[in-house]
């Protein structure tokens, strides 16, 4: 580093001078007052002139100048990986006695303290602390990043915590719509289930009570023939009613409350009685060994309307029942209609 030592006592310049150079002449240094007219730059080419008597004006300008830039400001670091640069500064206290105004100048006063202002505690930093400035401002500026990155990941933590809780929010959202879902379709089923419930119940009891009105032909028997069983036997080619086989003589019963419409011999179906019902239903009962009523009758539900027997085209005595809704020629299974009444085969 630099070492600012003492300048000797000016008293004056020898005038011996070196080779190529004039002589100095010898005496103290005159007095000289800077003003703006003074310390302006002169542009151009152009040769200061020594002063006599001393160094010249202009190398003490540019000393102050140097001075206060160091004060002002500090010594700019140099780059990274090169060497500090060794300064080596005058020393300033011959400077002052003889330049008091360079005292007031902004950043030279500090350098220029005499003894008083160093017994008073104020004394100039060394050449080695200066830059502090610009490492102080290092320092502010790396905590400003730091505190901005702070800020940032704070604003993102933040977010995402929000995104988090929103996507918490909607996922329990959707469970409860789901398992609302899930209860509106079971509470439906349940309703679905009691009302198919109920309404066989209900209709359990409709049958029920239409079977106390109702009842079968025969009360003994055995299913010989169903409804539209195909074969040769019969002229249209199906089986057209059910037949209940039983022993000749066996009562025949009215199923239901009706009017005799038809009691005789009806050909391949032998003695034959249609009962008629409110609801124009006819039931048709074949090949009867004998019968009870007589046209216009009106019958109960279990009067005896005949018997069991084998007349007209049979191969057995039997039963041969047949029902014919509003009296059409076709004729409906009996085993589906009795079973619409209440009653099991």
């Amino acid at each position: 580093m630099a070492s600012n030592r003492p300048a000797p006592e000016f008293s004056g310049y020898s005038a011996h001078p070196a080779d190529g150079e004039a002589g100095v002449e010898q005496g103290s240094w005159e007095e000289w007052n800077p003003t703006e007219e003074s310390v302006r730059p002169v542009r151009g080419r152009h040769r200061v002139a020594r002063q006599r008597g001393g160094l010249a004006r202009s190398s003490t300008v540019l000393g102050v100048g140097v001075i206060a830039a160091v004060g002002a400001g500090g010594i700019a670091t140099a780059q990274g990986g090169k060497p500090p640069v060794r300064i080596s500064m005058p020393d300033l206290s011959a400077v002052k006695d003889s330049l008091p105004e360079a005292k007031s100048l902004p950043g030279v006063g500090a350098f220029m303290s005499d003894g008083a202002d160093s017994a008073s505690g104020a004394s100039a930093a060394p050449l080695t602390t200066m830059g502090t400035g610009q490492s102080g401002a290092g320092e502010a500026l790396r905590a400003r990043i730091m505190q901005q990155a702070e800020t940032q990941q704070d604003a993102a933590d933040a977010t995402a915590q929000a995104e988090a809780e929103q996507a918490a929010a909607l996922k329990a959202a959707e469970e409860a719509a789901a398992k609302h879902e899930k209860a509106e379709a079971k509470a439906a089923a349940d309703k679905k289930k009691a009302e198919e419930e109920a309404k066989k119940k209900a209709e359990a009891e409709r049958l029920a009570e239409l079977a106390k009105s109702f009842r079968l032909p025969v009360a003994s028997y055995t299913i010989t023939g169903t409804f539209g069983q195909p074969g040769s036997m019969w002229s249209s080619g199906y089986h057209t009613g059910l037949d209940f086989a039983a022993s000749t003589g066996t009562p025949i019963h009215a199923i239901h409350g009706a009017t005799v419409t038809e009691a005789g011999w009806a050909g391949a179906y032998g003695y034959r009685t249609i009962l008629t019902l409110d609801d124009g239903t006819e039931l048709w009962f074949c090949h009867q060994s004998s019968m009870n009523v007589s046209v216009g009758q009106k019958v109960s539900t279990g009067d005896v309307i005949g018997r069991v027997g084998a007349t007209g085209n049979v191969t057995g005595a039997h039963l041969h029942l047949e029902v014919h809704p509003g009296g059409d020629a076709t004729g409906v299974d009996p085993a589906v209609w009795l079973r619409g009444k209440g009653l099991s085969l």
